[in-house]
């Protein structure tokens, strides 16, 4: 025979405590400790920050990349134009701070799409629609910096990690532009950037390609470090990036380097842009803005208007 013992009686007459945990979903809502804090209280709304606003140039460098990229914007976003790229780098803010500048009325339609951080950040601050590549394999018009073009418009990108999404809006794009200052416009490349090209690579891999590299004519080729970290910079994409700079004879045939350097197994992209762009601006110290098109010819803007131009003179 099994002897039972009983635990203690609860007390009786206790008043009912609401216990918000003890709803089940048969109730309709799942329990919640906000929802059971705040209950019976109007919750305000969260207020939306007003659109970034980029601060007046403080140098001659920071007033070309600006008149490069209002110039730039003024001939190339159109009303018309629904899916615009935005790139990445120092003169980028002035890019989108000119997009906005055309008014709510005709971004409200438009879909911008980013190649990393800095310019999705942009984008959203900016109050205007964020999409995807995968959204928009097809871009109206995508507008970049660059670290240096040359007189053919082949160009360096990825000082800052993000040519392998660079490339893709770029190519992607019916119209690619780039805008820059002064400093970056040069006859051929590695002119003036001596930092090298920039080539995202595989992590594990990356010993094997700098060995590749040194053979084929980078025999300073090298693991770009972090600054704010312990170890290599790591892109977007979770990979490592390597800085190659090649000789001048070498540089003087970029589609053929580009192609050299793609051959080798574990790159994942190299910041070489050949035959890519429709036209490049760049700043210059006195206030114009030199304009290079695809088909050889170099135009000069005298100090050009800062309202929007209604009037479209290069499409």
């Amino acid at each position: 025979m099994s002897l039972m013992v009983a635990g203690p009686l609860p007390p009786k007459n206790l008043p009912a405590v609401h216990d918000p945990w003890s709803r089940t979903p048969s109730d309709g809502v799942y329990p919640s400790p906000l929802r059971a804090t705040l209950a019976g209280q109007s919750v305000p709304p969260i207020a939306q920050p007003p659109p970034p606003k980029v601060p007046p140039p403080t140098s001659i460098i920071e007033a070309s990349k600006r008149l490069a990229a209002w110039t730039a914007v003024d001939r190339h976003i159109h009303p018309e134009h629904k899916v615009i790229g935005i790139g990445s780098g120092s003169t980028v803010p002035y890019v989108v701070e000119r997009i906005v500048a055309q008014g709510k009325e005709v971004n409200k339609d438009r879909v911008f799409i980013p190649t990393g951080f800095q310019s999705k950040e942009l984008i959203v601050k900016s109050g205007l629609l964020l999409g995807d590549v995968d959204q928009y394999p097809v871009i109206d018009v995508t507008i970049d910096g660059a670290d240096e073009v040359d007189h053919d418009l082949n160009c360096i990108k990825g000082g800052g990690g993000c040519h392998l999404r660079e490339k893709v809006l770029a190519e992607a794009a019916d119209t690619f532009v780039l805008v820059a200052d002064y400093r970056k416009n040069s006859d051929v490349l590695g002119t003036n950037w001596k930092q090298g090209i920039p080539i995202e690579v595989v992590p594990f891999a990356y010993t094997k390609i700098l060995q590749n590299l040194h053979l084929i004519g980078s025999p300073k080729a090298e693991l770009r470090m972090a600054k704010a970290k312990a170890g290599p910079v790591v892109s977007d994409n979770g990979n490592f990036i390597i800085d190659a700079p090649f000789p001048e004879e070498l540089m003087r045939d970029p589609y053929t380097l580009l192609t050299r350097i793609k051959m080798l197994t574990g790159i994942v992209e190299v910041g070489l842009f050949c035959h890519m762009a429709k036209s490049a601006y760049f700043g210059n110290q006195d206030g114009s803005v030199t304009i290079k098109w695809h088909d050889g010819r170099v135009e000069k803007v005298d100090k050009p208007a800062s309202p929007l131009v209604d009037k479209h003179t290069e499409v």
